[in-house]
């Protein structure tokens, strides 16, 4: 058996904490089986939003006549896409395999973890099972797609979000199962670039956890681009001619729908990957679901083993895991009782409106009995939105002194925009003086931002010229 001060199961974020234990001079070890980089490189965010990005791009041109511009459209080259974003991000994942690899103090090993008690792993390769432990350990295992129980879906094909990415030609007809962001990114990106998207989600809205104002707005929005069956949810599907059938009850009262495409896709959600670990044979306690479960300071019921990142599951994003490495990092090798916040945790979803959200949202404060005061602006209120004719909208909620407990926003640049609030509230108490008082560039989408929050600010904190009432 060989022994590593800090052992981390799983490639992605996680091993940002071996990479530091190495640069302390100690020794770290990484198990990973596939890419390096975690899902979001190869299987996630990264080619996912290059897939949007040409969805944009389409959509900017089939929006160019809005201003007196002719441009058509003469067709999408669909495999060269897929082609270059698959090489792309996989040239990626080798880079980063080879860098952990010539590490000092670092050892790859590429196989399947799993605990032999709490702190051994035996790693099973190609040709061998390698026995290590470590002084540290971290679950970092990620997740993978939901396969949900309907019936007949063992005798259908069917495509995951991580099988949707790298399509050699565009779905004619495409069924998603499923509302959510990854639904909605996909519907998005689909119907798009023209292929006939039907979607089905048991919740009223898509991106049902978002604020309603948002989840409205994006659900109406797609509308242009999908055939939506919103309240209802999938009971069964069934291959007929060719195509797949699938079966939608509705959640209330109502008749059922059937719908007919040449692919079924699901996106119904992600399972952490912590079934293959072998946790029975540790003291590692897991939730009904199978997420890991640990203390403020990331770590599990055995002391000196930690996780972070899907297998966690508070915060299913890259940028989350990246900062929980940090912490557990801190935690691990220096001991500082770091504890995680998450209440200036942004997330975006890539969809048109582009969407992004931070803190709170209404029904939550609603839901906890909290005093807030509200203000939605739709984009146009600034000059810059006006212009671009952007649709969309600002809304902040925040307590009567102030605090900040959510911004949502919808529009162009939205994902970038929301960091102005983030800073805010994670820097420097988040009061909204906090983001009305900084003077803001003219014009700028940015001014959206501004007036949202100028309308909770008291105006005696409030230093910034009012343009809206005619002010360059």
């Amino acid at each position: 058996m060989t022994e590593y001060d800090v052992v981390v199961i799983g490639g992605g974020s996680g091993s940002q904490v071996a990479t530091a234990a190495a640069d302390r001079g100690l020794g770290a070890a990484v198990v990973e089986r596939g890419p390096l980089g975690g899902a979001c490189i190869t299987r996630g965010c990264i080619p996912s939003k290059a897939l949007i990005h040409r969805a944009d791009v389409v959509e900017e041109i089939q929006r160019a006549k809005r201003a007196g511009i002719d441009a058509t459209l003469e067709g999408v080259a669909y495999d060269e896409i897929t082609d270059a974003i698959y090489d792309a991000v996989y040239e990626k994942a080798d880079r980063q395999a080879e860098s952990l690899e010539e590490a000092e103090n670092v050892t790859l090993y590429r196989g399947e973890g799993r605990f032999v008690d709490d702190r051994t792993l035996a790693v099973d390769g190609n040709d061998e099972t390698h026995e290590i432990s470590g002084e540290q350990l971290v679950v970092a295992v990620g997740s993978r797609p939901v396969e949900p129980p309907i019936d007949g879906l063992e005798d259908v094909d069917y495509l995951t979000s991580d099988d949707a990415l790298y399509l050699d030609d565009r779905p004619d007809e495409l069924a998603i199962v499923g509302g959510g962001y990854i639904g909605a990114e996909l519907g998005y990106f689909f119907g798009a670039l023209g292929t006939d998207v039907s979607i089905v989600g048991r919740s009223d809205h898509l991106i049902p956890r978002e604020d309603d104002e948002i989840r409205s707005l994006v659900t109406g929005a797609l509308a242009e681009y999908c055939e939506l069956y919103t309240g209802h949810g999938a009971s069964s599907v069934a291959e007929t001619d060719g195509d797949v059938l699938v079966t939608a009850e509705p959640s209330d009262d109502g008749d059922a729908v059937e719908i007919t495409a040449d692919d079924l896709l699901l996106a119904t959600g992600r399972v952490p990957n912590t079934d293959t670990l072998d946790l029975e044979t540790t003291a590692i306690e897991t939730d009904d679901s199978g997420f890991v479960e640990t203390d403020e300071r990331l770590e599990t019921a055995v002391d000196g083993v930690w996780a972070l990142g899907d297998a966690v599951g508070d915060e299913p994003y890259k940028h989350a895991a990246d900062y929980e490495s940090r912490v557990v990092a801190a935690n691990a090798l220096d001991a500082d009782g770091q504890k995680v916040d998450y209440d200036a945790m942004p997330h975006a979803i890539f969809t048109s409106p582009q969407v992004a959200s931070v803190g709170k949202t209404e029904d939550e404060l609603e839901a906890g009995n909290r005093s807030y005061e509200s203000a939605t602006v739709p984009f146009d209120v600034s000059p810059l939105g006006s212009i671009r004719e952007a649709d969309g909208l600002v809304k902040v909620l925040a307590a009567p002194d102030g605090d900040i407990l959510g911004c949502h926003v919808a529009g162009p640049e939205a994902a970038s925009l929301i960091q102005e609030v983030v800073v805010a509230m994670d820097r420097s108490g988040g009061t909204v003086a906090d983001v009305v008082e900084p003077v803001h560039v003219h014009p700028a989408l940015s001014e959206s931002i501004y007036a949202a929050f100028d309308e909770l600010a008291d105006r005696e904190f409030s230093t910034a010229p009012d343009w809206r009432d005619g002010g360059d």
